[in-house]
C-alpha cells in the first residue's frame, strides 16, 4: 500500500474555508457560499477558481428551483465529490474490531468486522493491517484511518491508558501507520462520535452542543464554538462521580446513586439479576419494564428519573441549542421517555426553554464511522490536532 496524501491540496487560509463550507453545507450557491464566509462576489470567484480547476470543487445541477443567474449567466451550486476520497474507520472494543469504509461525507459503503483474540499491541496491529490491506483491495482510493479506543488517548496518536485492552503508553497511531503506510489518527471513542456528529451529524452548524452516551459506560462531550472542548476526564470514569441520587443503587461499578450505578446497562443488568436472581439481557428488561414487570418497571424507572435529572443538570449549566442522547442504552426512551420528560422539568425553571432533545441508538459501526471523521478532518484541515 502507498501511502495517500494526508491533506488537501495546499490551499490557502480562504479557499481551506471554503472548500470546508462546502463540504459541510454543501451543494451551495455561489449566493450562500458568499453569504455565510462574509465574502464579495469577486473574493469568492478568485477562492473558488483555483478550488474548481483542481477538481475539488464541481458545479452540480440545481436540485429544483431557478438556476441561479450570475454576472449575465446561469450559475450552478458548487459542491464537492464525495467519493473522490476513501477513509477507513475502526472501533475497537474488548473482543472485536469493527470497521467501516466511508465517503468524504462519511456516508459508511461498507462494513468489515474481526474478532479480537489478543490484546497484544502487536497482534492488534497485524489485525488493523489486515482489515486495512483488504479494505483497500476494494476501495483503491484511501486517504487515512481513523481508531476509536475507550480510553485515554493523547496527541491523537497515543493510547496513555485502556483498561479494557490493558493498554499503557502503546504508540498506536505509527505503529498502524508504519503497517499500512496510511496516515492514521487515534482517539478516544466518545470524543470522535462527538466529532463526526459536530462535522456531518446532529450538532452541525450549531455553536452550543452536547453527546452523551448511555451503554457500557456514560459518556460525555460537549461542543463550544462548533469545537469539541477536550478535558483530562475524558472516559476516565467521571459518570462515577456524578451523582443523581444520593440514595440511589450500590453497585459494583459507580458510587452509590452515580450516572454509573443508575444508567449503565451492566449496573441496570446487575441491579435486576440481585433482585430476581435472574440474568436477563439489557432488551429483556426493556421488554418486561415495558409490560408492567414490577423489579423490571422500577429498575427502568428509577434510570430513567435519573436520566430526566442528567439532562437537566447539563441543560441547567451549558444552555446547549441542543443535546444527543446516543449509544447502546438510549432504549430507555422507548420505554420511559415520559419519566425522564417530567423528571427534566421538575429539575428546571418553569420558564426555561424547552431542551431539542435527538436520540440515536449507536450500534459499534456508527462509533468506527466516528473514528473516519478522524481521518477526513485531518485530510482536510491538514492538521493532527483539528
Amino acid at each position: 500500500m502507498t501511502a495517500s496524501a494526508a491533506s488537501w491540496l495546499p490551499l490557502s487560509p480562504g479557499e481551506r474555508s471554503v472548500a470546508i463550507e462546502v463540504l459541510l453545507a454543501g451543494p451551495l450557491s455561489r449566493t450562500e457560499l458568499a453569504r455565510r464566509l462574509d465574502l464579495s462576489a469577486g473574493s469568492l470567484t478568485r477562492l473558488t477558481k483555483p478550488l474548481i480547476e483542481s477538481g475539488l470543487l464541481i458545479e452540480v445541477p440545481e436540485a429544483g428551483g431557478p438556476v441561479e443567474v450570475r454576472q449575465g449567466r446561469p450559475s450552478q451550486p458548487l459542491d464537492v465529490v464525495a467519493e473522490s476520497r476513501s477513509f477507513v474507520g475502526y472501533k475497537i472494543t474488548e473482543d472485536m474490531v469493527y470497521g467501516v469504509v466511508t465517503t468524504l461525507r462519511s456516508e459508511i459503503v461498507a462494513r468489515y468486522d474481526r474478532p479480537l483474540t489478543t490484546h497484544e499491541p502487536a497482534g492488534v496491529v497485524a489485525l488493523l493491517g489486515e482489515m486495512t490491506a483488504e479494505l483497500a483491495a476494494s476501495h483503491p482510493r484511501l486517504a487515512g484511518i481513523g481508531i476509536g479506543v475507550g480510553g485515554l488517548v493523547e496527541d491523537r496518536a497515543v493510547v496513555g491508558e485502556s483498561p479494557f485492552l490493558q493498554w499503557r503508553d502503546v504508540p498506536l497511531a505509527e505503529l498502524v501507520e508504519e503497517r499500512t503506510g496510511l496516515p492514521v489518527v487515534v482517539e478516544n471513542d466518545v470524543a470522535a462520535l462527538v466529532e463526526a456528529e459536530t462535522w456531518f451529524g446532529a450538532g452541525r452548524g450549531l455553536d452550543r452542543f452536547v453527546v452523551l452516551t448511555i451503554g457500557a459506560g456514560i459518556g460525555y462531550g460537549l461542543v463550544l464554538g462548533g469545537k469539541r472542548v477536550p478535558y483530562a476526564e475524558e472516559d476516565r470514569g467521571f459518570g462515577r462521580h456524578w451523582i443523581l441520587n444520593p440514595n440511589g443503587p450500590l453497585t459494583p461499578e459507580g458510587a452509590r446513586g452515580s450516572a454509573v450505578s443508575l444508567l449503565t446497562i451492566p449496573n441496570i443488568r446487575y441491579q435486576v439479576r440481585a433482585a430476581t436472581g435472574r440474568d436477563r439481557s439489557y432488551e429483556e428488561i426493556l421488554e418486561f419494564a415495558a409490560a408492567g414487570e414490577p423489579m423490571p418497571a422500577r429498575v427502568i424507572e428509577e434510570a430513567a428519573a435519573a436520566l430526566g435529572v442528567l439532562v437537566a443538570q447539563i441543560a441547567n449549566f451549558v444552555l446547549p441549542q441542543k443535546i444527543l442522547l446516543a449509544g447502546e442504552g438510549v432504549g430507555l426512551m422507548d420505554v420511559a421517555g415520559a419519566t425522564v420528560a417530567d423528571t427534566m422539568r421538575a429539575h428546571r425553571h418553569p420558564l426555561a426553554a424547552p431542551i431539542d432533545i435527538e436520540t440515536k441508538v449507536s450500534d459499534f459501526h456508527d462509533w468506527a464511522r466516528g473514528a473516519a471523521v478522524l481521518a477526513i478532518q485531518v485530510l482536510v484541515l491538514g492538521a493532527m490536532d483539528a
